[in-house]
């Protein structure tokens, strides 16, 4: 039997087995779907395929709810993707611009379905979920490991780039953020659950850091500093426990000791000790001038005053200028024009505002639900330096956040570490 789902669900009929079954492949499909999102070398990606499938599957098991919150999610970003496929029309690449708008319909459709199947179990579907992403981040860092100390033939020039750890991504800039939801739901593990299980996740928050700093990527190392900032803010904020904010507290000095030594430890060799010396500089020399990223986003602006439909994906980085926009905001604008990005920055700002409105609620989810809160506030501040529009993750974070938001009072199954009740008393 699956803990969590109603009664009904595992009734004495002759079709509770064969529902039951069912639900448990959809359920271990979903957490194999999180877990390929760790390999995205290009689009589509295994995890593309395994999504589709989802999105057929989990409705026809009954492991989503929907909801009329979920249904206007659903509606605005039908509007994005329409606004995407207009401006598309303007395109001078119309065939790439159409792939690009087409790709982020779905992800954005993919965000409303994690929304709906978060909400039918929030606990027990989030923690799904995050499990995925444990896995996942251990995959993807893993081969960063074997491929930065050339561990297989052949695996430093398949998993790092330019020096850099990418393990099984395309671009260190997207390995990177893409370690932080496992790395703070494995501190919040260390902080919340039992010695034992403690114990194991703070030996993988070991392993994710050290691939994080590996990645040398800015974006990256701000995403997670924003992520643990939030996290440390809220849990404090929720906690009426002295007992557990000092706990809180130790744990905090104990990881940061962790990155210290970890950090001194990598910085013994020279090859990373030269690398992090160039990546710890604000402004390279890719960043300046006209042709910089910081130039990039000026004509960017100016692009789109001047072009309120916008201009179609990828256009601006192919035709008007030599790289994106490196600012997913500016860059849905331009993908967009203006109604699809002053919704797109909505979307944000609303998840944001109605996330840390529901985060000091006392719900049952509530340790949880500051987790993901958390890595969505890193992603929407990093994607002020980077375009994240076509990240995985981010829509999968995004839905779990509005799939907790929505959860049906009294719909809420208990578990352990899931709650701070035990530290609000």
């Amino acid at each position: 039997m699956i803990s969590g789902y109603p009664s009904s669900v595992h009734g004495t009929d002759a079709h509770s087995g064969p529902r039951l079954s069912a639900q448990s492949l959809g359920l271990a499909l979903t957490w194999l779907t999180i877990v390929s999102s760790s390999a995205v070398f290009a689009e589509p990606a295994p995890y593309d395929a395994l999504m589709f499938g989802l999105l057929a599957l989990l409705p026809l098991l009954g492991l989503t709810a929907f909801s009329s919150g979920i249904f206007l999610f659903f509606i605005l970003w039908l509007v994005i993707g329409a606004a995407m496929l207009g401006a598309a029309t303007r395109s001078s690449i119309l065939d790439d611009s159409v792939s690009h708008s087409a790709i982020s319909i779905y992800l954005s459709i993919s965000a409303v379905l994690i929304a709906a199947f978060v909400r039918k179990e929030p606990e027990k579907h989030t923690r799904i979920i995050m499990s995925g992403f444990i896995f996942a981040a251990l995959i993807a860092v893993s081969a960063g490991v074997a491929g930065y100390f050339d561990l297989l033939p052949g695996a430093n020039e398949l998993f790092t780039k330019y020096g850099r750890m990418r393990g099984t991504f395309k671009d260190p800039n997207v390995f990177g953020p893409f370690i932080v939801p496992a790395l703070l739901y494995c501190v919040h593990s260390m902080i919340t659950e039992r010695a034992r299980r403690a114990f194991i996740m703070s030996l993988l928050a070991g392993l994710f850091c050290f691939g994080l700093l590996m990645s040398f990527s800015r974006g990256a190392i701000l995403h997670a500093g924003i992520t643990f900032l939030v996290y440390a803010y809220m849990m404090f904020v929720v906690s009426r426990s002295n007992l557990f904010r000092l706990k809180f507290l130790a744990m905090i000095v104990f990881a940061a000791c962790g990155v210290v030594l970890i950090g001194a430890a990598a910085l013994q060799i020279d090859s990373i000790a030269a690398l992090m010396n160039e990546r710890a500089s604000l402004s390279l020399p890719y960043d300046t001038g006209p042709e910089g990223r910081f130039g990039g986003q000026l004509l960017a602006l100016d692009t789109i005053l001047s072009n309120p439909l916008g201009i179609g994906a990828l256009v601006f980085g192919r035709v008007l200028h030599s790289e994106v926009a490196h600012n997913v905001y500016l860059s849905m604008f331009l993908n967009a024009g203006w109604i699809g990005g002053f919704l797109y920055i909505s979307i944000v700002m609303a998840t944001l505002v109605a996330g840390f409105r529901h985060a000091l609620r006392a719900t049952p989810t509530q340790g949880i639900f500051i987790v993901v809160l958390a890595v969505f506030a890193g992603l929407a501040v990093e994607g002020l330096l980077v375009d994240t529009d076509h990240w995985r993750h981010f829509y999968v974070i995004m839905g779990v956040v509005w799939g907790l938001i929505l959860a049906r009072p009294g719909h809420t199954s208990y578990g352990h570490g899931a709650t701070l009740a035990a530290h609000r008393r």
